[in-house]
């Protein structure tokens, strides 16, 4: 019966052990993605701003050489700190992501001592569940203030005529950071279901062990 019910332990610890190796891995590298990605976006859209900046001709001085599309959009700034927060706390959900990878490693290991403690598996999925929250907070407020100013500047868009001011252009680096808040809230998003997912799954056998 000891037997048994030992080799009943086991079999449970290597089920848990498997399935939150495979659900962290996927959260990891789905995370860690999107997350470049969204870097790569957000980048390309400061250095883009910046060189912009750098090119325009200083107040009073005409437009000599100078595209519309090279005209800088004033107040995206607070959309791209936003989004530079965000992507911020997904660096830290990518490593709650990986401790959690490594909490299946110890539980494969035959020396029970090494074995996580239910408290701290439980105490880092909550975690995880608080940081996507907080990181779809970011970016949501990142993109809303994004699609504000590019909706102000579509509005002031005259219909069927030329347009001469460039800050009336809404160039396609404006939009790069826009496209970088929404991959950043799907990577959040895919961290927060993630450890939901292995927290209901855990919750039954670990609350009937």
């Amino acid at each position: 019966m000891q037997i048994s019910s030992e080799t009943s332990l086991n079999l449970k610890l290597e089920q848990v052990a498997t399935i939150l190796r495979i659900a962290s891995w996927s959260s990891f590298l789905f995370q860690v993605g999107l997350g470049a990605i969204s870097s790569v976006l957000l980048l390309l859209a400061i250095s883009g701003r910046n060189f912009n900046q750098t090119i325009a001709p200083p107040p009073g001085v005409p437009n000599v050489g100078v595209t519309p599309t090279q005209a800088t959009t004033p107040g995206l700034g607070i959309g791209i700190f936003w989004a530079i927060c965000g992507i911020l706390v997904l660096l830290f959900s990518s490593y709650l992501a990986f401790r959690l990878i490594r909490f299946s490693k110890r539980l494969r290991h035959p020396n029970s001592d090494i074995h996580p403690k239910r408290a701290k598996v439980v105490q880092v999925l909550r975690l995880g569940v608080i940081t996507g929250l907080i990181g779809m907070l970011l970016m949501i407020l990142g993109m809303g203030a994004t699609i504000g100013v590019l909706l102000s500047k579509s509005i002031a868009q005259p219909q069927g005529v030329a347009i001469y001011d460039p800050n009336r252009i809404i160039r396609s680096l404006d939009v790069f950071v826009a496209a970088a808040s929404t991959t950043g809230i799907t990577a959040h998003f895919i961290g927060m279901v993630v450890s939901l997912g292995i927290f209901n799954w855990l919750h039954r056998p670990l609350k009937a062990s």
